[in-house]
């Protein structure tokens, strides 16, 4: 518990055996619960994950998203904090984010990447099509928003009643950043995070996930939506 508020910590996996580990073993102890989504992984990802403390729980259906939503029905904590299961976002920098996130009083905080200070973390491709994306996000929502690709993110667990969430694969990033900017009675906040080069193989797609990914912000700002 952090300051009289139940810490959820969601991790999507997809053969993450070896980044797993060092994501399980930098978990604050004030961490209420730790949910790993294991989405088909053929290593021992599960396993480690249980061994180490954590809930597991499965998504046979392929897809980012999917684990998320997934994870995001088993969550019971007042506060939810994402991250991967590759140790490339900061686990040791939690309390930092919660601390920023309760002091600028906001229910949705995106932890951008940008500036990346590691030259390793990303590749000039993996930089250029990340800005394109969030240039894209911001033009199109009238918000700027500096990291619309960002798998890390703390918010209030109560905010997902109003979420309209469709997205089963890597667009899920951007979409739930749009749900929590076009609902009035959330507040949104970003800031900056220290990102570092991965554990283990390289998963995306930069051209298919891309394209992709443009392709749904364009379907998403022109669909009609009905507030509940």
């Amino acid at each position: 518990m952090y300051k009289g508020q139940r810490i959820t910590v969601i991790i999507p996996c997809l053969n993450e055996e070896e980044g797993i580990q060092l994501v399980l073993r930098d978990i604050p102890d004030f961490v209420d619960e730790t949910i790993v989504v294991d989405n088909n992984s053929t290593d021992r990802t599960p396993q480690v994950a249980a061994e180490m403390g954590a809930k597991v729980i499965q998504e046979k259906i392929p897809g980012y998203g999917r684990a998320y939503k997934r994870g995001f029905a088993n969550a019971t904590g007042d506060i939810l904090v994402t991250l991967d299961g590759d140790h490339s976002y900061p686990v040791n920098g939690i309390s930092y984010l919660l601390e920023a996130f309760l002091h600028l009083e906001v229910d949705f905080l995106n932890a951008s990447r940008f500036p990346v200070r590691d030259p390793r973390a990303m590749s000039f491709k993996h930089k250029c099509g990340n800005l394109a994306l969030s240039l894209a996000l911001s033009v199109l929502f009238l918000r700027w928003v500096r990291d619309s690709q960002s798998g890390m993110w703390v918010f209030r667990r109560k905010i997902l009643d109003d979420m309209q969430l469709e997205a089963d694969g890597m667009a899920f990033s951007e979409e739930i950043k749009i749900e929590a900017l076009l609902n009035p009675r959330v507040r949104f906040g970003e800031i900056s995070i220290s990102y570092t080069s991965r554990t283990g193989e390289i998963k995306l797609n930069p051209w298919r996930d891309g394209w992709q990914n443009l392709t749904f912000l364009l379907r998403k700002r022109f669909a009609v939506r009905k507030w509940k």
